[in-house]
């Protein structure tokens, strides 16, 4: 009879504990985000029309420069689509449409995009602090989150766009992010408040872990997804406070362009109607633009949801 031989238990339960740890490793925060993500169909269509019209925009602004755009024609005043190769016509000031779309375009998405990023900032290092350390920190920070939030932003937002000289993209970008930083920061506190409970980080404060590296190496990581997604709404909001500034005159100057300048044309009935192409065209871009970010806004935030229910 051959005999059986017996195998060590310490040996075997060693092996299925290193069968446990090869197959069951967490997936990064990052690698199920855009797993979740590609599984939108419709958000992946209108992430490649976003990414297409910021491209076309940016490349269009660079090839034909603001001051060459802006010029005033007055002998080509409302010439009509296609008329004397002006592809989308011209304005009151025979200004070519087709060109001026694509300089207003790159400084309303570049005011968007510029205001999200510094919101992300200002929100990341408030609300990491605020969240980890909690206390009277937590208090102080708050209430002056919530003293700056019942501001009346909008009215204020106007009245400094007409103190200030010379407005531009950049100075408008500074003149935003003063009053919309607020919202980032208690999103950003309430996940790290989550977090800083967790016992990853409880084992890193024990281990004489610095809190800096504790808040930014290791906490932040796990609600980059959070992060990305606010940032993706940012700035479709952004670009919609915007363009409302300058659809009521209160933004930017027809020397700097934007989409709510062009929008602003619609002023009257008569251009409504009769010259439509003024402002037409760039309503259309905004709102596709706008339209596909909050989408793919709206799929990241279903995405961090989705990953944040599977732990």
């Amino acid at each position: 009879m051959f005999s059986r031989k017996k195998q060590n238990p310490q040996v075997v339960a060693a092996g299925v504990a290193n069968v446990d740890a090869d197959t069951l490793v967490t997936p990064s925060a990052m690698r199920v985000l855009v797993r979740e993500f590609l599984k939108d169909k419709f958000a992946i269509v209108a992430f490649s029309i976003a990414v297409v019209i910021i491209l076309g925009a940016f490349v269009g602004g660079i090839i034909w420069s603001a001051d060459k755009v802006t010029t005033v024609n007055v002998l080509d005043r409302y010439l009509a689509p296609g008329v004397d190769g002006h592809i989308l016509g011209t304005d009151a000031s025979g200004r070519d449409m087709f060109h001026y779309l694509f300089v207003a375009a790159r400084n309303s998405i570049f005011i968007g995009v510029s205001v999200a990023i510094l919101n992300e900032l200002i929100g990341i290092v408030l609300g990491t602090v605020s969240g980890y350390f909690g206390g009277a920190i937590d208090n102080v920070l708050m209430r002056i989150v919530d003293f700056w939030m019942v501001l009346p932003h909008f009215l204020i937002i106007i009245i400094l766009a007409q103190l200030v000289n010379n407005l531009d993209p950049l100075k408008l970008v500074w003149i935003l992010t003063l009053f919309s930083w607020t919202s980032t920061t208690r999103l950003i506190r309430s996940q790290i408040l989550t977090q800083a409970k967790r016992e990853y980080v409880m084992a890193s404060k024990t281990s004489g872990t610095p809190n800096v590296v504790i808040m930014f190496r290791e906490v932040l990581p796990n609600i980059s997804s959070f992060v990305i997604t606010d940032l993706t709404l940012t700035v479709a909001s952004s670009i919609g406070i915007e363009t409302g500034l300058s659809f009521l005159g209160f933004g930017l100057p027809a020397s700097q362009p934007s989409l709510g300048t062009l929008i602003g044309y619609a002023n009257d009935p008569v251009t409504i109607i009769d010259y439509w192409w003024v402002w037409l065209p760039a309503a259309v871009l905004l709102l596709t633009l706008s339209l596909s970010i909050n989408a793919v806004g709206q799929a990241l935030k279903r995405a961090a949801n989705a990953r944040q229910r599977r732990g």
